[in-house]
């Protein structure tokens, strides 16, 4: 799946998404689980941020770089 064909995981975002955030909640999720938000260029600090206070986030990379 390539970037134009992804849409912003942020609430009412319809933009296209290029970023991956990848995440787990270690009270749920075992270590090596990974979920994935996507992210348009506007969104991607206020998502990451959101799931980085909460400790979940496992990094931030560009969809086209994304391995999962």
């Amino acid at each position: 799946m390539n970037a134009t064909d992804l849409q912003c995981s942020r609430r009412d975002c319809r933009n296209g998404a290029t970023w991956a955030i990848v995440w787990n909640n270690p009270k749920l999720h075992t270590p090596e689980r990974r979920k994935v938000w996507t992210a348009c260029d506007e969104h991607r600090e206020y998502l990451a941020n959101f799931l980085d206070m909460r400790g979940f986030l496992r990094e931030t990379v560009p969809w086209d770089e994304y391995e999962g």
